[in-house]
């Protein structure tokens, strides 16, 4: 089981209003010269906030939501400091409730 740490946003607020192409570019464009795996990713409408665990956080996140996740805590730190108006949490999966991490609810 892997630990996988997010923000979450209003899709349009992640998607339009805010930089976040330019980040993710500039992280991939570091992670290449430095020959390291991918281990962020955006996720529109993501369903692990479906699971049980999360429902505080989704009733926060105006819909339809999307979301930076990685495996890298001090990423999403830096994101929530960068983008300042996101939820930040964490969970686990697989697991039965969130068999896929990067699943769409759509």
């Amino acid at each position: 089981m892997t630990t996988y740490h997010f923000v979450a946003a209003s899709e349009r607020f992640l998607t339009e209003e805010e930089p976040l192409d330019e980040v993710l570019k500039e992280r991939r464009r570091h992670y290449a010269e430095e020959n390291k795996e991918i281990d962020f990713w955006l996720v529109r409408q993501p369903a692990f906030l479906e699971s049980a665990a999360l429902s505080s956080i989704k009733d926060q996140v105006p819909q339809p939501a999307a979301a930076v996740i990685s495996t890298d805590p001090n990423f999403i730190t830096f994101m929530k400091l960068r983008l300042e108006f996101v939820l930040e949490g964490r969970f686990e999966a697989p697991t039965a409730e969130i068999p896929d991490p990067l699943a769409s609810a759509s």
